[in-house]
């Protein structure tokens, strides 16, 4: 029989004058892997805090089983600022005992792609408090790791890992023995390592059997059989349930439900996509040209990230864009964003692309645009428009499609400066598709969404007429909402996978099982570098340019803040955001140089 590790009695917690928690009991015991979902607000991370025993509950009592060895990961990390990587991750052990460790070696090459850590200019010896929050993520997920834990508590763990880094982190936690709560809005994530599922609704906590599928099918059963009257939220999930069961029918790990219920509930339930009538209505409002793109060359800076580029893409195409980070995603975006502002004239390093005189571009960039923090939701919406035409007859007012995004009507005069993250997000999406483009480009569109938006913007994005980009490492969205996956492999190509993500994991496995022997000869036929003592007079003039760098810093922060404030006040005029917008990305740009050569300096002095 399974222990039990952690025991939750009769718990309520109160913020403010909202029960986040009710009267929630429920249990953790030994081989449990619990994924707990429910919309942004409704108390998951706070659950799982009282079970870390990090936050103590108003009602009731959390129990612990005694020696528990437990390991959190909470969205703040812990780390020391001054100390390095290694310190954190590796701690005491000599070099010879971590690296003779299989599990060891495996948690640090799955996490950051090498043992030497590429991207961390000093590897395990780079002082932490410089780097960016995705970094440190990486760096706490590791420390947890590594360590022995008889049970693991992860609040979205996902967060600032790609592709191959999820199904990493998937394929070692399910081959691990301690039990598991993971916090987390990454389906396929959930569907990979979960067995149970927490969903946390109104101060209440349901448990349902199996994985995320699972979880869909029995609560849309559940909804069903009590005749609720949310028609909303049953019409989305019996969506969900008719993709799952007819997209991806392997994604259910056993037939846990009976197969006649699952064939009643989604009998009168559309394909999620009339993919030739969608079509139609593209070419009607975009022509035969959208971007046509002939031996086109792309550059950061020095580096060139694609070459020889010949693609198109044309009229209702949805194409899901994954890769390597640093590949050049987000580049390829800008670069046609560019062309389709300034209507042709500006053109990549190298090559031609044309773009259609019908194109009306939008951009969700990863950045969320600054808005007036005095106006309120409806209002911000209202601004760009105030009706908008969804295709094949249907249109929204702004009220409504605000609603459809989970602005329910309260929501919707609550000033832009009292959003969370996650709702400043969907608020920038919404603005977007009130504009009624003809294209979209999303650049990491599920960042600080929660499972219920992602379901409502999929189905919104389902009977969208015109072509769409999405780049983003939550696959299960990529999947369910484009219809083709390209990769960029880190070669400068674009290449088209016929089997999706699958194929593109496949494809990054051969190749760092390519690289590897090659690495290693390299690195054993390059001479010894020869190590060399600093002079006083190289030191001075370190420190002297230390001290010319932070003043350039110092005025690039003024130039950044000015920038945002030009932004929020000229946020519906899309050709003065998006000129203000490269500025401010290459004002990025050159700040980042400058913080890698303070760091190169700050050694030498």
């Amino acid at each position: 029989m399974a222990v039990n590790l952690v025991n939750v009695e009769a718990v309520s917690k109160v913020y403010g004058t909202r029960a986040l928690l009710d009267g929630v009991s429920l249990g953790v015991s030994e081989g449990d892997r619990i994924g707990v979902v429910g919309r942004n607000g409704d108390g998951k991370t706070t659950l799982i805090r009282m079970l870390a025993k990090l936050e103590g509950p108003d009602t009731g009592r959390v129990t612990q089983s005694g020696g528990l060895r437990l390991g959190v990961l909470t969205q703040h990390d812990s780390l020391d600022p001054e100390a390095t990587v290694r310190h954190e991750v590796i701690g005491d052990m000599a070099d010879h005992e971590w690296a003779g460790n299989a599990r060891i070696r495996d948690i640090i090459t799955g996490l950051f792609g090498d043992l030497h850590l590429p991207g961390f200019e000093q590897g395990l010896d780079t002082v932490i408090g410089p780097l960016s929050g995705g970094e440190r993520r990486r760096i706490a997920l590791a420390k947890l790791l590594i360590a022995d834990q008889d049970l693991i508590v992860l609040d979205e763990p996902t967060n600032h890992l790609d592709v191959e880094g999820i199904a990493w982190l998937a394929k070692h936690l399910k081959a691990r023995r301690s039990a598991l709560v993971c916090v987390t809005h990454d389906r396929w994530f959930l569907d990979q390592v979960c067995t149970r599922m927490w969903d946390v609704q109104r101060g209440s906590v349901f448990e349902y059997e199996g994985g995320y599928s699972d979880y869909v099918f029995a609560r849309a059963e559940r909804e069903r059989i009590a005749a609720t009257e949310e028609t909303k939220r049953q019409n989305l999930m019996r969506k969900e349930l008719a993709w799952l069961r007819r997209g991806a029918p392997a994604r259910t790990s056993k037939p846990r439900y009976r197969i006649e219920a699952a064939n009643e509930l989604i009998a009168d339930v559309p394909p999620p996509r009339d993919t030739s009538e969608l079509m139609k209505f593209a070419n009607a409002r975009l022509g035969k040209t959208v971007f046509d793109l002939e031996d086109v060359t792309v550059t950061a800076g020095p580096k060139v990230l694609l070459k020889h580029l010949t693609w198109q893409l044309g009229p209702g195409d949805r194409i899901g864009l994954v890769g390597v980070n640093g590949a050049g995603k987000t580049s390829l975006l800008r670069a046609l964003t560019e062309a389709a502002r300034t209507q042709g004239e500006q053109q990549p390093a190298a090559g031609k692309i044309t773009v259609g005189r019908t194109v009306k571009l939008a951009y969700l960039s990863q950045e969320v645009a600054e808005l007036d923090p005095n106006l309120r939701v409806l209002e911000a919406v209202q601004r760009v428009r105030d009706r908008v035409d969804l295709g094949k007859g249907r249109e929204m007012t702004a009220g409504q499609l605000c609603e459809q995004f989970g602005f329910t009507k309260e929501k919707q005069w609550t000033p832009v400066g009292d959003l969370s993250g996650g709702e400043r997000r969907r608020l920038q999406l919404l603005r977007l598709l009130m504009d009624e483009p003809n294209v979209l480009f999303l650049d990491e569109p599920t960042n600080d969404l929660d499972i219920e938006t992602l379901t409502q913007l999929e189905d919104l994005l389902d009977g969208w007429p015109g072509s769409m980009v999405v780049i983003s490492h939550d696959r299960f969205f990529i999947e369910r909402t484009t219809d083709k996956t390209y990769a960029l492999l880190g070669d400068a190509a674009l290449r088209m996978l016929p089997r999706g993500i699958d194929e593109y994991l496949e494809r990054r496995q051969r190749m760092i099982e390519t690289a590897a022997p090659a690495a290693a000869a390299a690195a054993a036929a390059a001479p010894a570098a020869p190590t060399t003592e600093k002079s006083a007079a190289d030191v001075r003039a370190a420190k002297k340019e230390l001290q010319k760098i932070e003043r350039q810093l110092n005025k690039i922060s003024d130039r950044e803040t000015n920038l945002h404030a030009q932004i929020a006040d000229n946020a519906t005029d899309f050709e003065k955001v998006a000129k203000l917008d490269t500025e401010l990305r290459e004002l990025i740009g050159e700040r980042d140089e400058l913080e890698m050569r303070w760091l190169e300096l700050a050694e030498d002095a």
